[in-house]
C-alpha cells in the first residue's frame, strides 16, 4: 500500500492511516537515535524505577501523532476479531475527539492486530523506550517542555505544582487530543490527559533492560501481569506526568476512566531520506 507523506508543523513528517472514508489515524516519523533513558537521581519527585539511567539507540519509527480516538477506536472495533471482543463504547467520557479511555492492554492489543490485518503494516503498543524517547523529543529535562509543566501545556490536575511551576485549572475529565502544543517531535498530549500502554513487562527498576529499542517482554508470563504505563492523566498531579515517570498495571485492567493508547509502527518501506 502506497503511503502519502506530507509535512505539518514542526516540520514532522506523517501517513494517513485510512481507517474508513472520513476517519484517519495521522502517523508520525520519528527519526530514531541514542538517548539517556530514565532520570538522574536529583530529579524532583524522582523514583527508584526509573533507574539506572542507561543508554538506549532506538531505530526509525512511526508513532500516533495523537492518543488514539474514542472515533478511531469505533471505526476498528467493527473490524473482524482477532482474538477478543471490543467493545464499541468503552470509554466514561463521551466525544469522538476524546481518547479512549478505560481500556486494558488486551484490547489495546486487539485493536493493533485488528489494525494490521485491515493496513497490511504492523501496529503494535510501543516499547517503553520507544515511548519515553518519543515523550522526551529530545530533551534531557523531566518535561518535554522544560523542568517544570503548567495546565497550558497539558491536561493535569492543576491544583498540583511541580518545582516553581505554578497552580492551574483542574479540568477533572479528558479533554480533545492536539488542545495543547506538541513537542519537538509533532507528537501531542505526551504528558496528560490519559495514561498510555506501553507493550513492556513491568520491571521494578532498569537493570538488565534491553538498550536496542525493543519491548522488555517476559516468556510464560501470567497472561495478566502488570504492564507498563506512561504519562499520567488529568487526574494526576505533574510529578507522574514526567517523562521518565513509569506505572504499572494488570494487563486485564482498564482502569476506569484513566487509560488508554497511542500505537507505532517499527518497520516500513524505505520512503524517506
Amino acid at each position: 500500500m502506497a503511503l502519502n507523506l506530507q509535512h505539518r508543523k514542526l516540520k514532522a513528517q506523517f501517513y494517513p492511516e485510512a481507517l474508513s472514508d472520513d476517519v484517519n489515524l495521522d502517523m508520525v516519523f520519528i527519526k530514531g537515535g541514542t538517548f539517556t533513558m530514565g532520570s538522574p537521581e536529583e530529579e524532583p519527585e524522582r523514583t527508584k524505577a526509573e533507574g539506572p539511567q542507561h543508554e538506549v539507540t532506538v531505530p526509525d519509527f512511526f508513532m500516533g501523532k495523537y492518543q488514539v480516538t474514542q472515533e478511531q477506536w469505533q471505526v476498528v472495533s467493527a473490524y473482524p476479531q482477532v482474538n477478543i471482543k471490543l467493545e464499541f463504547n468503552p470509554s466514561s467520557f463521551e466525544g469522538k475527539n476524546l481518547p479512549v479511555e478505560q481500556v486494558s492492554w488486551d484490547e489495546c492489543v486487539e485493536f493493533c492486530d485488528r489494525l494490521s490485518k485491515h493496513s497490511g503494516r504492523t501496529y503494535s503498543l510501543p516499547s517503553e523506550s520507544q515511548w519515553e524517547y518519543a515523550c522526551r523529543g529530545g530533551t534531557t529535562t523531566p518535561f518535554a517542555f522544560g523542568y517544570t509543566l503548567s495546565t497550558d501545556l497539558a491536561n493535569y490536575d492543576g491544583d498540583f505544582v511541580y518545582a516553581d511551576g505554578p497552580k492551574g485549572e483542574n479540568r477533572g475529565e479528558t479533554i480533545a487530543v492536539g488542545s495543547f502544543p506538541a513537542n519537538a517531535f509533532g507528537l501531542y498530549d505526551m504528558h496528560g490527559n490519559v495514561y498510555e500502554w506501553c507493550l513492556d513487562h513491568w520491571h521494578d527498576n532498569y537493570e538488565g533492560a534491553p538498550i536496542d529499542g525493543t519491548a522488555w517482554c517476559e516468556k510464560g508470563s501470567d497472561a495478566d501481569a502488570a504492564r507498563v504505563l506512561r504519562g499520567g492523566s488529568w487526574i494526576t498531579d505533574p510529578r507522574w506526568c514526567r517523562s521518565a515517570y513509569r506505572y504499572d498495571l494488570a494487563a486485564g485492567s482498564p482502569y476506569d476512566g484513566l487509560v488508554g493508547f497511542r500505537v507505532v509502527v517499527s518497520a516500513l518501506p524505505r520512503i524517506l531520506p
